[in-house]
């Protein structure tokens, strides 16, 4: 049997088992925007493969800004809320807390008080939860560009579309304005003081991870230091007296966070199966309007996309199967690159289009909105 075919058989049991919702070698685009052709002695790059329509594509297009700036803006190149002083101190306190408990435990994994296997589990918990937080802190939660323009599915099933009064942009629904990212954010939750960022559609898995992450080291702590105090009687089981004093203020911190994960836990948890995210249900009950919410449950594809169950623990960029639907808006220069490759056109960059003052859509978005 030809290698080839083996290789073949092995991805498609890979994708099984791991529920892999794309196929990499079909759906990449496969196409350089940044191509120089005086650099391949004037020969054109092929164009890509046609696609039907309502076919599926990894677009290859990277329309993020290049500058190396921090902030919330659009022409920020790394995402960064620095407004909020508070939120700063709170999220490098975090950091601070996690590294404590790290040395603690490593502590006590030094002066014989914990198994080796114990401490490095530990640390690895520990390590997976930062790197969920900084994933979380530094990534853009679904900001709304102000070149955003409906959906194909919201212009057929709407005859009106909301504007925001601050951003004087389109507004997805479920999205809601930040007075302190100042951007308007897409299936916002809410604004988290301890992540120093939005909560929205596009960092969720990053936030539900950390809290999962958080949740697993407390409880994995209360339960070493359980058994020390409560199950063991032997001599090897007591701590080191300068460590205990260390374990003691863990202890407090590790019973603290255990019980916020867990309302958090839970709280993200409602709100993945009943759609409505923490400020609309908060309005929501102020207006007694609960028992009249129509939204449906959010799916966990659309919180940790579709490369596969092996993604889902890691503090990595989820890869959504329709980012457009996931976001609630489309890009009038995407919805152009993809109508280029419907008409089986080489495609190409469009220019940046200038938000509307008006209400109301520019004509020459509407013109790149499909029907």
């Amino acid at each position: 049997m030809p290698s080839s075919i083996i290789i073949s058989q092995i991805w498609q049991f890979y994708r099984k088992l791991c529920n892999v919702g794309y196929d990499s070698t079909s759906e990449q685009l496969e196409y350089d925007y940044n191509y120089d052709e005086t650099a391949h002695e004037g020969k054109s790059q092929n164009s890509p493969r046609f696609r039907k329509k309502g076919e599926l594509y990894l677009d290859s297009f990277n329309s993020e800004p290049w500058s190396c700036s921090f902030g919330t803006s659009e022409e920020n190149g790394v995402w960064m809320n620095s407004n909020d002083q508070a939120g700063s101190v709170m999220a490098a306190l975090v950091w601070l807390l996690m590294l404590y408990s790290m040395v603690t435990i490593s502590l006590l994994e030094a002066t014989d008080g914990i198994p080796i296997t114990a401490g490095m589990l530990y640390c690895l918990l520990c390590t997976m939860a930062l790197a969920s937080h900084a994933k979380c802190s530094l990534t853009d939660p679904g900001s709304v560009p102000r070149a955003a323009v409906p959906c194909e599915s919201q212009r057929q099933t709407q005859t009106s579309h909301a504007m925001c009064g601050q951003c004087q942009t389109f507004k997805p629904l479920l999205s809601h304005h930040c007075r302190i990212c100042n951007r308007c954010v897409s299936r916002m939750d809410h604004h988290c003081p301890w992540m120093n960022n939005c909560v929205g559609a596009a960092n969720l898995k990053h936030f539900l991870l950390f809290l999962v992450y958080t949740w697993t080291c407390s409880a994995f702590a209360l339960v070493l230091f359980g058994w020390n105090y409560f199950l063991c009687a032997e001599d090897d089981c007591m701590f080191h007296p300068i460590v205990v004093h260390l374990v003691r203020v863990m202890t407090i911190l590790a019973i603290g966070a255990f019980l916020f994960t867990s309302s958090m836990l839970m709280n993200v948890t409602y709100g993945l199966m009943t759609g409505i995210g923490t400020i609309d249900r908060l309005k929501k009950k102020a207006t007694n309007t609960m028992s009249q919410s129509d939204e449906e449950p959010i799916p966990l594809k659309d919180v940790f996309g579709v490369g596969g169950y092996h993604t889902w623990p890691l503090p990595v960029d989820p890869l959504f199967e329709n980012y457009d639907r996931c976001m609630g808006y489309s890009m009038p220069q995407r919805l152009a690159r993809e109508q280029q490759l419907m008409e089986n056109q080489r495609p190409k960059d469009q220019p940046e289009l200038e938000p509307s003052p008006s209400l109301e859509l520019p004509t020459c978005v509407n013109n790149l909105l499909p029907v």
